[in-house]
């Protein structure tokens, strides 16, 4: 059994998840920060100010995984690295170099909601709660043994932004817990396959995936925008006014109550509600019914009768084109008769020599 001396942690981490983490692990007498390594290209000045104030080594490396590296950190002889919002995939031999190992913190339902961008991926699926895990590293991406896992409610008053909030305070308290079973010996860390034998995997987010697709439920649509509401994203669509092309940011939506469901364009603006001193509120038209947009930032203000347009019509590239399949076998199917053509051209010329 091994005795009960204070829990010595490599850190490696990066933000706001970790800031939160970090001072509530040094105020423990239960843990001792031997070391922190931060993003190799972190501008994180609030992690650095604490390992300097509570006089932690502070080591940047660009591989985490390099000879060099683990010789640097060998005479810290820590019991356990904890891996904290950090961006590098840790391997072998790194992650059995402490006895105890190495553990993550990951804001997601494991098994379900491995990868990344979990909580903008869990609005967009309508999810009603998501999960912090803490579990075991191992050599795929949050695949590990899970040590602890907790949830946490999804309303329709929530969006990323109140998801991150709850995210960045709990996941330190998850942690933490996590860190006193390991510290205790009372922990029994659960596989996931024993939850599903596969679970899922979300891809980072990327350029294009902004782009409000009109021809979706409302509740679709509203799940996507309040997934994207934070200021650095938001929704996008675009408006095309004469040859002009106007691009829209939207940050908040809200279902209409009892909203008529009928058939009509999809994108088009078929109500406008002016206020005295906010920007009128749209409501527009989708697949199944209606749907008002509260919060959007343009150049232009949208009125009644202007059509946001749909996927096939964005400019710019914005979003993936859905190339109808009857024009791919046709595609297919010209390709097949001109080759054949070609063939028997050629036989028929040779015959004639």
């Amino acid at each position: 059994m091994r005795e009960l001396t204070p829990l010595k942690i490599g850190y490696f981490a990066d933000g706001i998840w970790a800031h939160n983490a970090l001072k509530k692990l040094i105020l423990s007498p239960y843990f001792e920060i031997c070391f922190i390594v931060p993003r190799f290209n972190s501008t994180d000045t609030i992690l650095e100010n604490l390992a300097l104030t509570y006089h932690i080594p502070y080591i940047k490396t660009q591989n985490i995984n390099s000879h060099d590296f683990m010789e640097q950190i060998a005479p810290f002889c820590c019991d356990i690295f904890v891996s904290m919002s950090f961006n590098q995939i840790f391997k072998e031999p790194l992650i059995s170099l402490p006895p105890l190992k190495t553990i993550n913190c990951h804001a997601g339902k494991l098994p379900f909601y491995r990868g990344r961008n979990i909580l903008n991926w869990a609005l967009i699926n309508d999810e009603k709660e998501f999960g912090i895990s803490v579990h075991y590293i191992d050599s795929d991406i949050d695949t590990g043994d899970i040590i602890l896992q907790r949830s946490y409610p999804i309303s329709d008053l929530d969006d990323y932004s109140t998801l991150l909030h709850t995210a960045h305070i709990q996941c330190a308290e998850v942690l933490f817990d996590a860190l006193m079973l390991l510290y205790n010996g009372t922990a029994s860390p659960t596989p996931q396959d024993s939850i599903h034998q596969v679970g899922f995997y979300c891809p980072a987010r990327c350029k294009g995936d902004k782009w409000i697709i009109w021809n979706q439920p409302s509740r679709d649509i509203f799940n996507f925008i309040r997934a994207l509401n934070t200021p650095d994203l938001g929704a996008l669509a675009q408006i095309k006014k004469q040859d002009e092309i106007i691009n829209i940011r939207i940050f908040k939506s809200h279902l209409i109550e009892n909203a008529p469901s009928y058939i009509a364009t999809p994108g088009a603006i078929v109500g406008v509600i002016a206020h005295s001193k906010d920007m009128p509120t749209l409501i527009v038209k989708t697949q199944d019914s209606t749907l008002a947009l509260t919060r959007y930032e343009s150049s232009y203000t949208p009125r009644l009768g202007d059509r946001f347009l749909n996927t096939q019509q964005l400019a710019g590239g914005g979003a993936v084109t859905l190339f109808p399949l009857s024009y791919f076998l046709l595609f297919l199917y010209l390709i097949f008769f001109y080759t054949q053509l070609h063939l028997f051209t050629r036989s028929f010329y040779a015959k004639r020599k």
